[in-house]
This record gives structure tokens, C-alpha cells and sequence, in this order.
């Protein structure tokens, strides 16, 4: 079943009742959603009130909770500590994985953000080169950094020469950011999910950072927001901006349709697939990693 994407945005008493998350406004019910039936919960307004029973009830159901700030962008995620029945299991092997192991998995994540860059380049301007040559000079860890030589070109080309993407700035890079936030939450869903740590990344290792893994693993998803982000763009004739109905837009990639290999999944539904995937390389079961693209 695909999960729903719930935002709350103005003040709301949300409590749990018979396995529903009730919605109430100003002492009225507003609405309810069953909590098995969320993916991800967003928070964004400062008068939100919630009760201990519900957030323990999205925990019991995966369901990531997504706080955001009063630039209405997510900055916390909540999340289940024990996400997966084979948890410490597969905690020892990802901590057991081995360096050549981490850098493969590294090289197939950067060569396929590359590749779905150049689809977003294709399909915006009608012109995807160099970055289609760039993804098969990828080496293992990409040691000679193509990840960043692409993206030089690859932000200019779709945005415009005066683009840079500064994550403190406002408009397109606003979008951006909200669009990035999001779908890091729904990756960290699936990587808990599949009995994986967050913050064991195999390429990003700061460590202040509890979603260094999910970091990783959203790189070739990327592109999926960045189109998106162009296309709104494209539909308003003043400066862009992050509004309500912007935000509804971006909510909707998650339920874009993907592909891994022959099969096509929503995309929520595919992440799981391939945090399952990831799990697999890292306990050296499988050398490729599976990858939802377009």
C-alpha cells in the first residue's frame, strides 16, 4: 500500500483515538487519518500541539515525523530506533563492511546521480552533454571527485549562468531545500526500515550528522526534486518562491512512479526496495546496488 504524506500547517491538537491520528482545530474535529495508513507526518506551524500516545503510535508504524522551522523547512526528523526485527543482525554487518565494499557503493550511487542529472538536463534543455560521459568516468569512492565536475555544469545549465546553489538563499534554492528535506526523511524511513543506522554513511561520515547514510543514499534522487523544482519555475512568471501550493507540488514526487531494473514502483514503495538493496551490498551478499530511477 502506498503511504500518504500528511503536512499540518496552522495550529492543531493532534491525538491519537482508535488508531486514528484526530485532527482538531479551535476544539473541533477536523479530520482523522489511520496512522498505519502515514509515511510521513509534517509539522510546520509553532501552534501544533501532539500527544505522546501518537507520536509513539507513528514510531510503532514507521512513519517518519518531520519538524520544520520558522523558514517552514524541515530541520528534525523523528524516527523508530528499532525499525527492522533483524536490527542488530544487520547493524554488525554494516559496521563490519569493508572499505572497497563502501567505495563500490559509492562510484554506483554518484554514476547513477550523474545519469539521472543528464535525464534532467535532457529533458529540460534537450542537450544532457558532458554529464552522460562524465557518470562512466566514475571510479570506486570517485577519488577524482566527479560528482562535483558535473554538478558545476549541471547546476548552471538548468537554472542559468547566474545560478548557485546556496542553501541559505531564498527562491529556487528555498525550493530546493524543502524538496532535499523531505525526501532525506523518506530515505531515513527506509534505510531504518531495512534494519540500517542513519548515521553509519558510507561516503558522508561527519560525525555531527545522524543521517550520514540517508545523505548518501538520496544523491541519485536528487534530480527528481531539481526537475520538479524547474518545472514550477517554468509555471510562474515572478520571482519563485516556497509557497503552500509549491510545497503541495514537491510533496508529489513521492508518489511519483519509479524503476528498478524491468519493475516500476511508487516511488515510496521503491525506497524500501532499495534501501534493502543497500543492506545486501554491505553484508556482501549482492556487488550491485538497485536504484529507483526514472
Amino acid at each position: 500500500m502506498i503511504k500518504r504524506i500528511v503536512e499540518i500547517s496552522n495550529p492543531t491538537y493532534l491525538h491519537l483515538r482508535n488508531r486514528q491520528m484526530v485532527i482538531e482545530r479551535e476544539g473541533v474535529e477536523a479530520g482523522s487519518v489511520p496512522v498505519g495508513d502515514l509515511g510521513v507526518l509534517i509539522l510546520d506551524h509553532p501552534g501544533i500541539t501532539h500527544t505522546q500516545a501518537l507520536l509513539t503510535a507513528c514510531f510503532e508504524n514507521n512513519v517518519v515525523v518531520l519538524i520544520c522551522d520558522s523558514k517552514h523547512l524541515p530541520s528534525a526528523i523523528l524516527l523508530p530506533l528499532d525499525g527492522h526485527t533483524l536490527h542488530s543482525k544487520t547493524l554488525g554487518q554494516q559496521i563490519a563492511a569493508t572499505e572497497p565494499t563502501c567505495k563500490r557503493l559509492w562510484q554506483h550511487v554518484v554514476q547513477a546521480k550523474i545519469r539521472e542529472q543528464a535525464k534532467v538536463l535532457h529533458s529540460a534543455t534537450g542537450n544532457d552533454n558532458p554529464l552522460r560521459a562524465y557518470a562512466a568516468k566514475v571510479k570506486s569512492g570517485d577519488p577524482e571527485n566527479i560528482e562535483a565536475q558535473a554538478a558545476r555544469i549541471y547546476w548552471q545549465r538548468l537554472f542559468g549562468p547566474e545560478f548557485r546553489r546556496n542553501p541559505d538563499t531564498p527562491g529556487i534554492n528555498a525550493m530546493l531545500n524543502y524538496g532535499y528535506a523531505v525526501m532525506r526523511g523518506a530515505v531515513a524511513r527506509a534505510v531504518v526500515g531495512a534494519g540500517l543506522h542513519p548515521a553509519l554513511g558510507v561516503h558522508h561520515r561527519n560525525q555531527y550528522n545522524s543521517f550520514a547514510l540517508a545523505d548518501d543514499l538520496m544523491e541519485p534522487l536528487r534530480p527528481l526534486v531539481d526537475i520538479k523544482v524547474y518545472e514550477v519555475c517554468e509555471l510562474m512568471p515572478d520571482t519563485p518562491e516556497l509557497t503552500p501550493a509549491n510545497k503541495r507540488s514537491l510533496l508529489e514526487i513521492l508518489g511519483w512512479d519509479c524503476s528498478i531494473g524491468e519493475r516500476k514502483f511508487p516511488l515510496m514503495v521503491a525506497l524500501h526496495q532499495y534501501a534493502a538493496s543497500v543492506r545486501k551490498v554491505l553484508a556482501g551478499e549482492e556487488k550491485e546496488v538497485e536504484i529507483p530511477v526514472l
